[in-house]
């Protein structure tokens, strides 16, 4: 996808040089970028002419109870509106704000520092027109845990299209051999598994162009911070522990695939 003719409002808490950096280069590759610096009220007039938000989010937000109330705020306008928005922050802030607010996790995010590869990679990924009505997504469920696996399809099936596998390697060859018109639009992908684990099957994913663009989010019982960071230099596209509600997770899957009617 061409990165370029797009009409970008940056959202900011407070002046940054880094996001004033990733601004020029929004505007050196040919787009029209505009700033909002912490003040929010009029944010609705920008929605009939913007193609794009990107919020820059400060380090430690999630230690801020103030700039949460906002960016919670901020997020339910951007989807009640149907506005595509791109977070910037850090991997700790994901997680962490995550916890506080499922939602934000269905946005996609970019980790500091930023590169254009990567940036051009979420614009094509939030640009994404919406599924028609009627067109299931297709979910693969990757878990060793059989029983648990049939649970969640049960959850999802009338929503997703639902296949799943119970061990990495199975994951890896069940998704070469897909046509190329049914393909699978996200990875449930558990963390613990024995021979080839979540982490390991991520990484091969993203060192293959067919499954490198694939989303993967982590559905889990394994929560510690340790964990968690283990993963996050392979960008998974969620973080969710397998205690979550049916509500919750299909909120989620909605969120993150786009679906507007169901």
């Amino acid at each position: 996808m061409e990165i370029n003719n797009l009409r970008i409002v940056m959202l900011m808490f407070q002046p940054s040089i880094v996001a004033r950096g990733l601004e020029k280069k929004l505007s050196d590759t040919g787009n029209f970028v505009t700033s909002l610096v912490n003040d929010f009220s009029k944010l609705d007039t920008y929605f009939e002419f913007t193609d794009l938000f990107i919020f820059h989010l400060p380090a430690k937000v999630a230690e801020n109870s103030q700039e949460i109330n906002t960016l919670v705020q901020i997020c339910d306008k951007m989807k009640d509106n149907d506005m595509k928005m791109i977070i910037v922050g850090d991997p700790e802030g994901w997680e962490d704000l995550g916890k506080v607010y499922t939602g934000i996790t269905s946005y996609v995010w970019l980790f500091r520092p930023v590169e254009m590869k990567e940036l051009a990679l979420a614009i094509e990924k939030a640009m994404a027109g919406v599924r028609p009505p009627g067109a299931k997504c297709r979910i693969l469920i990757v878990d060793d845990d059989p029983d648990y696996a049939k649970i969640v399809k049960e959850w999802i099936k009338d929503v997703f299209k639902v296949d799943i596998v119970t061990a990495g390697i199975q994951a890896i060859n069940f998704l070469m051999k897909l046509p190329a018109n049914d393909q699978v639009d996200l990875i449930l992908l558990d963390y613990e598994m024995p021979v080839v684990d979540g982490p390991q099957v991520l990484q091969m994913l993203r060192s293959d162009p067919v499954t490198e663009k694939i989303p993967v989010v982590f559905l889990t019982g394994v929560g510690d911070r340790e964990s968690v960071t283990r993963v996050m230099s392979l960008k998974p596209d969620g973080y969710l522990l397998k205690s979550t509600s049916k509500a919750n997770l299909l909120t989620f899957l909605k969120n993150k695939l786009r679906i507007s009617e169901y």
